[in-house]
């Protein structure tokens, strides 16, 4: 038997969404993860919790891409495609790459499965997929064999075939198959049943592997080099709950959490409810305002406040945010990003809540709004969203999207000790007290206990006198509060340090991106440097107020390239900010950037390949 050596490899699990692909590919993302291999990941899934099987818009994926390199992205196109069923072969397909390997499930290639996906003909038999490396493996059949004598039924035991696929390509990429054991005994320890089961699958899958000829070579990724330390795999919802635990004991404050179920953002929630032992107390409320109203309460009573949802949750959770601007009051709001309008498409990745987390309030009603870049990222970003919302006494809001809450990544476990600490500090001195009297840094009103002795207070949403805090209907005094409130959120910006950067501070192309999108452009951005381009990637982590760092080099090149999951909301921004002829890259397909797609948008750009503005909308867009 062969062995070869590879750097990266990017392997896609495609199936139904009963088929078990998301715990198929996170299982071996996870022994990637375990064999010291940089690894990206995209889960990518419909909408319905079970899509009618066999159907198109039924197929479940799982891509990771793992490597014995740094990378940034989960990959552009996979090199291996498993297909449990045609579906999954019918989309998938046109994403693989030349000559690459594909590994089918005869066993589910039936005339109906067939007819379901289009196929007017069988595949694996009309020659349409002759430039592939082709593996027919009957999957079904294996595993009902691997179970026979068993008490399971029959259902029961089609389950496990992604099992079987999982075995088959630890072996394809010499994983320890010892090491998934006890992963599976824990994923299904109220079952054991169904565990011993799968162990017995993923057993029969691995020794196909090892003695059938179809396969002759085994592929090796070496570990790659990261700096010492300890590391675990994280999602972007599992970093941003710890970053949530952490913030609120850097605070000194008990976390309190109250939130509604929505994807892509429930998770947090479910997160949060095992830390009880670090004392975060998690509400599930019975709609979106109940949750944002009972943070709002609890930051009132002096707990750090956090909730989170999705777009179509932040627009219930509005007016309430308006309230929290009117009475100062620090709270945490996360979005999840997901593609839109209304319901749109809950399980797909966007970014096109910019413009609703800057300006969808009534009224004049800044606040701050932060983005995390990566599934780690979100560990950092929600403690820095904590910190400014009890320093600034201001709701912060934090985006995260799907991409980066579903995708997992390798993540050094901090220094806790290291992290600097925020503790806040209540005013609890009666004398001369003014609840509206700020501090002169950062325009912060007190922030008093509920029944503190001579401290007693009223808020509410009508206008506070800039002092007392009493209601006032005074023209000018609701103006002066109105300049004070969006001052205090501009001196956010004091907080933003040196802007993410990869390259020089002027040159030809400066590419500005936010959010999730932060790994293609910065593979990009290394990839056309490499080439000897004169490009600039820069990152924003402050969406509201701007980045100061942006204003600093926006107007030292050529163009500026825009790239954002949404119709061109933070360019809009930017343009009318700095007045710089900004183009934008766009993409609102549930997808993220392919690194391909924005390296051919930059040569574009650099070889005047654009489009010219309109009389009408004066923008000129490129559509990835």
């Amino acid at each position: 038997m062969a062995t070869k050596e590879l750097e990266h490899v990017v392997i896609r699990f495609v199936g139904d969404s009963g088929d078990g692909m998301q715990l198929t590919g996170s299982e071996f993302a996870k022994s990637a993860a375990e064999a010291g291999n940089d690894i990206s990941t995209f889960p990518d899934f419909p909408a319905e919790i079970r899509a009618p099987a066999g159907s198109l818009f039924g197929v479940s994926g799982f891509q990771l891409h793992f490597s014995s390199s740094e990378i940034h992205t989960p990959g552009d196109a996979p090199d291996v495609l498993v297909a449990m069923n045609p579906a999954g072969l019918k989309t998938n397909l046109k994403d693989l790459v030349d000559n690459g390997t594909l590994i089918i499930n005869s066993g589910a290639f039936t005339e109906a499965n067939l007819k379901k996906a289009g196929y007017a003909s069988n595949p694996i038999d009309d020659g349409s997929l002759a430039k592939y490396k082709v593996h027919t493996v009957d999957i079904s059949q294996l595993t009902m064999t691997a179970l026979e004598g068993t008490e399971l039924s029959v259902k029961e035991k089609t389950r496990s075939k992604n099992f079987f696929a999982l075995g088959l390509v630890f072996w394809m990429y010499g994983r320890d198959p010892e090491t998934e054991i006890p992963r599976i005994t824990a994923q299904f320890a109220k079952k054991p049943q169904f565990g011993d089961a799968n162990i017995k699958v993923f057993k029969a899958g691995y020794h196909f592997g090892e003695t059938a000829e179809v396969f002759q070579t085994q592929y090796k990724v070496p570990p790659a080099n990261f700096a010492p330390g300890m590391y675990r795999n994280i999602t972007g919802n599992e970093a941003l709950a710890l970053g949530l635990v952490v913030g609120a004991e850097l605070a000194g404050k008990p976390l309190y959490f109250a939130g509604y179920p929505i994807t892509p953002a429930s998770s947090i929630l479910h997160a949060l409810a095992k830390y009880k032992n670090f004392g975060a107390m998690t509400f599930q409320a019975e709609d979106e305002i109940a949750a944002i109203g009972a943070a709002l309460g609890a930051a009132y009573g002096g707990a750090v406040a956090v909730t989170a949802s999705s777009g179509p949750g932040i627009a219930l959770k509005t007016e309430a945010m308006g309230l929290g601007i009117m009475t100062e009051l620090p709270m945490v709001i996360v979005n999840v990003q997901r593609g839109g309008p209304s319901t749109g498409l809950p399980t797909k990745t966007e970014q096109s809540d910019l413009y609703q987390a800057v300006y969808g309030r009534n009224g004049e009603s800044p606040m701050p709004v932060i983005a995390a870049k990566s599934p780690g990222d979100c560990f950092y970003a929600a403690i820095e969203a904590m910190r400014i919302a009890v320093t600034y006494m201001v709701p912060v809001m934090l985006l995260s999207d799907g991409y980066i809450a579903n995708g997992s990544e390798p993540w050094a476990l901090p220094n806790l000790e290291a992290l600097k600490r925020f503790d806040v500090k209540h005013r609890t001195d009666p004398t001369d007290f003014k609840l509206y009297r700020r501090d002169p840094v950062t325009l912060a009103r007190e922030w008093p206990i509920p029944g503190t002795p001579g401290l007693e207070h009223r808020i509410g949403g009508i206008e506070k006198d800039a002092l007392t805090g009493n209601i006032s209907y005074d023209p000018a005094n609701h103006e002066k509060q109105t300049h004070l409130r969006a001052e205090k959120v501009a001196r956010v910006a004091n907080e933003a340090g040196a802007l993410d950067t990869l390259g020089e501070d002027s040159g030809d192309v400066l590419l500005i991106g936010w959010g999730g999108t932060f790994g293609s452009l910065r593979q990009a951005t290394m990839s056309l440097r490499a080439a000897g381009r004169k490009v600039t990637h820069a990152h924003m982590r402050w969406m509201w107020p701007l980045e100061p760092g942006i204003a600093k080099i926006i107007k030292n090149f050529k163009h500026v390239l825009v790239a954002e999951l949404n119709g061109g909301q933070l360019r809009t921004m930017l343009r009318a900010t700095y007045l710089v002829d900004a183009i934008g890259l766009n993409k609102v397909q549930g997808l993220p950037f392919k690194v391909l797609e924005v390296t051919t948008a930059v040569e574009n750009v650099l070889g005047g390949n654009v489009p010219r503005a309109d009389g009408a909308t004066a923008a000129r867009t490129i559509n990835a």
